[in-house]
């Protein structure tokens, strides 16, 4: 039996759980998983941090100490934890509002965002605060990544083109390329555009022409994932051979070789103070975008996946990429679908990876130096705009308006204003519209089905009522934001019906009543009593039943609270309609 102190290491510690069950075959299907992650995570690593504005080796010293990080906190025996492009993007969005991008401050202050969204994730983890994430509704996710996808792609154009181009939004970034185009140097033009449909095609088509040719579908799926590597090295040695640098092709430059340099986040009340409320964005963005993917792939082999521990591996990820050079990071989609596909079983293929990124900052950091910033946005390009999705607009707009509302709201909203606006409007406009929506609860009035001991919605069902006896079916929670809504539909139904003599307010679907509505139920059977009426619940659910014996409002109820509807019908009918 283990001891109570172990079982509370093995909570916030999982690799001591999964790490007594390693063995040379988890180690041999851990370590070729993690070779094809470092082969796809190497450009992806540089990429993304082009894309938040950052020198190159920051994206790939935010996927060395992380990932080793999230090996021993996370639960997750499949996800992939680096730079992705919506936080690289927010990234940009909010220390570009502080500093310059070039400059070393601009980098100081992405080091103090990482930080910031460790403590933000670690503080949200140890006090099991992961419901927080619900406030984000998956509809306002899905147009959000939309949104992002197309700014993303959009920013990269200029890489593509070779022009100068700034921009936090759409518009801003569509004005400023218009600007410019007279300035599209055809030297990078002429490599931009191939690689981006070269990586298209392999996305979609290597892999069936790999299998045509005879080669085993497991080494297809890898070679077509290794496609961007191809990209780099064949731009890299054509720019090189061509010296296309010298004639305006932008380049990676030299990146300083060397693991990642140990560093401590600088202490500025000023800029924790700037960018809390973007950490706190970028903290909740991908711990959703995270545990989606990691839940996703832990279903496939029931495998288990704790959110609120994921709160604190992520969070410890970020503390390690801010104590080692880098910026933001969560659970990569794609990394992770291909590190699961892999045969990735532990967390441990994390680490492994890890180690694969420290050794390329050692050996491979002066090979990329010829490495077009063009090839780069391609990877970009073609990564983002697989995340783009405007099916979720019919969808919504088929099911429920009020989410299609907020899916449109939040897309135009992003890509006319920036990400850090555009998501905070899609959580404020989806708790606006459940406040609506729960406020104006769906009421029905109810009567038995002949034959039978159900209640039904007498406008949808052919059902036996009583004309002394009004059941009313509350079908949502009674809180502050519906009470009044309640009393007023009550009161409206009641006036006027001079054979009424009880009303039985059916409490089937309700699982909570606070105080607000507490006391609304006490002023409708005080109204009620006045108007010669008893107010009766039934089938009350336990936890409410607890609640309501704590006040004095079953004893001055004017009415009975019976166990089910059938018996209080059953009860309150008079004799004579019953032997009728």
């Amino acid at each position: 039996m283990r001891l109570p102190a172990l079982r509370a290491f093995e909570r916030y510690l999982p690799i001591l759980d999964w790490g007594k069950r390693y063995n040379r075959d988890t180690f041999t299907n851990d370590i070729v998983a993690a070779v094809i992650v470092t082969i796809m995570l190497i450009p992806q690593s540089l990429a993304y941090a082009l894309l938040a504005g950052l020198p190159a080796e920051m994206g790939l010293y935010a996927s060395i100490l992380p990932l080793m990080a999230y090996a021993i906190f996370g639960t997750s025996r499949a996800l992939a934890v680096g730079p992705v492009a919506v936080v690289s993007l927010m990234t940009a969005a909010a220390v570009g509002n502080l500093a310059l991008q070039g400059t070393p401050e601009y980098a100081a202050a992405a080091i103090i965002l990482a930080f910031l969204s460790g403590l933000v994730l670690l503080v949200m983890g140890f006090f099991r605060l992961g419901f927080l994430a619900n406030f984000l509704s998956h509809p306002v996710i899905a147009g959000f990544i939309t949104a992002s996808g197309i700014i993303i792609a959009t920013s990269q154009l200029k890489h593509i083109l070779g022009i100068p181009a700034s921009g936090h939004n759409l518009l801003e970034l569509v004005h400023s390329i218009l600007a410019h185009l007279a300035e599209v140097n055809f030297w990078t033009l002429a490599i931009g555009v191939p690689t981006t449909a070269f990586l298209f095609w392999v996305r979609k088509g290597l892999k069936p022409r790999l299998i045509a040719a005879g080669i085993p579908p497991k080494l297809s799926d890898i070679l077509a994932k290794a496609g961007p590597v191809a990209a780099v090295v064949v731009t890299t040695l054509v720019t090189w051979a061509l010296g296309l640098n010298d004639r305006g092709v932008a380049i990676v430059g030299d990146i300083p070789k060397g693991l990642p340099p140990l560093t401590i986040p600088k202490f500025d009340m000023e800029i924790w103070t700037s960018l809390i409320g973007s950490a706190v964005l970028i903290s909740i963005i991908g711990f959703v975008e995270s545990v989606s993917v990691a839940q996703t792939l832990a279903a496939k082999k029931r495998q288990r996946i704790v959110p609120d521990q994921e709160l604190i591996g992520l969070g410890a990820s970020n503390i390690a990429a801010s104590i080692s050079g880098g910026y933001p990071v969560t659970g990569g989609f794609s990394r992770s679908v291909v590190n699961y596909d892999a045969g990735a079983e532990t967390p441990a293929a994390g680490a492994f990876t890890a180690v694969g990124i420290a050794l390329a900052t050692l050996a491979l950091t002066p090979l990329i130096f010829f490495l077009p910033k063009a090839t780069l946005a391609a990877t970009i390009i073609v990564a983002v705009l697989s995340l783009v999705d405007f099916s979720i607009l019919r969808t919504t707009w088929t099911y429920n308006k009020a989410d299609f509302a907020a899916v449109a709201a939040t897309i135009l909203l992003t890509l006319g204003f920036g990400v850090e606006l555009g998501v905070s409007s899609g959580v404020l406009i989806s708790i606006l519209l459940y406040l609506y929506r729960t406020s104006r609860p769906h009421i029905a009035e109810v009567g038995l089905v002949p034959g039978t001991e159900h209640f039904r919605n007498i406008e949808r069902h052919k059902v036996e009522t009583s004309p002394e006896i009004l059941t009313i079916r509350v079908d949502e929670n009674l809180y502050f934001a519906n009470a009044r809504y309640l009393e007023d539909y009550l009161y409206d139904r009641v006036v006027g019906d001079k054979q009424l003599k009880h009303v039985i307010l059916m409490c089937s679907a309700v699982n909570d009543i606070d105080t607000s509505a507490l006391e609304s139920l006490e002023a409708i059977d005080h109204r009620l009593t006045d108007m010669g009426l008893k107010l009766h619940l039934s089938e009350v659910k336990g936890p409410v039943m607890d609640r309501l014996s704590r006040t004095h409002f079953l004893h001055e109820l004017s009415g009975r609270v019976f166990l089910t509807q059938y018996g209080a019908v059953r009860e309150l009918t008079p004799a004579k309609q019953k032997r009728a």
